[in-house]
């Protein structure tokens, strides 16, 4: 097996005294209340259950860095360097040595809130093909347990999975696919990207992270990265089940009905380790949050240069709300960046440009900017009936139309900026706030 897998990252978790081990706990409830009430990766034991869960791995530039290998100021550039350059993977035939075969219920699955209609599988990556062998997509779906070797897989609508899943619907077949749970979180992340169709995203995990192996599924033939559960099916042409589960800005999505996947082999390593995640969490921003942020430094920098920084903020649930940092050498470059952000990812929805000064990623820094350097006469834009992002309750549900804000929050050029400064005391640290 490879030498970067998700055990490995574990052991670098452990090695830097990252990693917390927290006993055993119920996969209904009690399992998502040691998540939500963790600030670090953790590793637990599931009751009734052979393994481990782990959860909370992808939550800091800290732990981002570890994973990818790199310096935390680094890690945009690397991912956006592999997206760009991806990396053919290179096949081995499985080796099912390390593997038994198991049954649905030996998966550790989570009921993680009081609503939810039952136990997801929340990390899991689906590997399809479609009918002429020519397009391949790897993209990670949920999964909500039924039994009896059945689930049903949240596919949105338009996005890669659903567009296979529709050649082999109206080829009037089932859609052979490959689910694995469990890997290395440059798999993960590159999983989470929306790349253009007809890029494989394992193409660009193998450029992230040297040590990556992959395989041909036992079954279909799929080419899957290394993973603790391997399970391999079909996706369903007409039968369908209700979905609903909190989706990552920490409300409820619709119920709706959705394609039923038939299990037909399912794999596990000995001591299988379950990577769960916490829906609408920190882990969950960051998986989904991190490839669009990168996105946007390189979009954004790339239509106006004097942009330092793009962060997408904790409380717009790094998806609706952006931070932009810049060097503003002229007037009109703050509401450029704004356009060029909202076009880079539709669905933001406030967009904020401060000054190098100003740290992005602190929401009293920020604020304060918007409290002494914003007027809404001559800074503010509002863009009517634009598209907006599903995840929103507040836009128009049926349009995905919705109203875009953006606030110029830097001094103006001609101002004496002696005045809008913070006070500092010799010594101190440049973005040090106590309460």
């Amino acid at each position: 097996m490879g030498k970067n897998n998700l055990r490995s990252f574990l052991s670098s978790l452990q090695d830097k005294k990252l990693l917390k081990d927290l006993g055993e706990a119920e996969t209904k409830y009690e399992v998502a209340l040691f998540e939500k009430n963790t600030n670090s990766p953790i590793r637990l034991r599931p009751k009734g259950k052979n393994g481990y869960i782990v959860s909370n791995l992808i939550i800091s530039e800290e732990t981002m860095a570890i994973a990818l290998g790199t310096d935390p100021q680094n890690v945009h550039d690397k991912f956006i360097s592999s997206v760009e350059s991806p990396k053919k993977i290179s096949l081995n035939e499985t080796d099912l040595k390390e593997y038994v075969k198991i049954s649905d219920e030996n998966i550790p699955a989570v009921w993680h809130f009081e609503n939810d209609l039952g136990y997801y599988i929340t990390s899991s990556i689906a590997i399809a093909q479609s009918p002429d062998k020519k397009i391949l997509n790897a993209s990670v779906h949920r999964i909500r347990l039924l039994g009896n070797e059945k689930g049903v897989i949240r596919m949105v609508e338009g996005r890669h999975l659903h567009t296979i899943w529709n050649m082999w619907k109206n080829a009037g077949k089932d859609m052979p696919v490959a689910i694995v749970i469990g890997v290395h979180p440059a798999v993960e992340l590159a999983a989470a990207y929306q790349a253009p169709l007809g890029t494989f995203e394992m193409d660009i995990a193998n450029s992230l992270v040297d040590g990556l192996e992959f395989y041909r599924s036992p079954e279909h033939g799929l080419p899957i990265p290394e993973a603790e559960f391997i399970i391999e099916g079909y996706v369903s042409k007409d039968e369908k089940d209700y979905d609903s589960m909190v989706e990552m800005l920490g409300n409820y999505d619709h119920i709706r009905q959705q394609p039923v996947i038939r299990f037909e082999k399912i794999y596990s390593k000995n001591e299988p380790i379950y990577w769960d995640v916490l829906p609408g969490s920190t882990e969950h921003r960051w998986l989904m949050g991190f490839p669009v942020e990168a996105k946007l430094n390189k979009e954004v920098k790339s239509s106006v240069p004097s942009v330092k920084k793009v962060y997408l903020t904790e409380g717009g649930s790094k998806w609706l709300h952006a931070v932009i940092q810049i060097n503003k050498k002229l007037e009109g470059e703050p509401v450029n960046a704004m356009i060029a952000a909202f076009a880079a990812h539709p669905s933001l929805k406030l967009v904020i440009v401060v000054d190098e000064d100003i740290d992005p990623k602190n929401p009293v820094d920020v604020e304060r900017a918007i409290a002494t350097r914003f007027q809404a006469s001559r800074g503010l834009l509002v863009i009517k009936n634009a598209k907006g992002s599903s995840l929103d309750p507040s836009s128009d549900q049926e349009m995905l139309l919705t109203d875009k804000l953006g606030i110029d929050a830097t001094i103006p050029l001609k101002a004496n900026k002696d005045r809008f400064r913070e006070a500092k005391i010799p010594g101190e640290s440049k973005n040090e706030h106590k309460s």
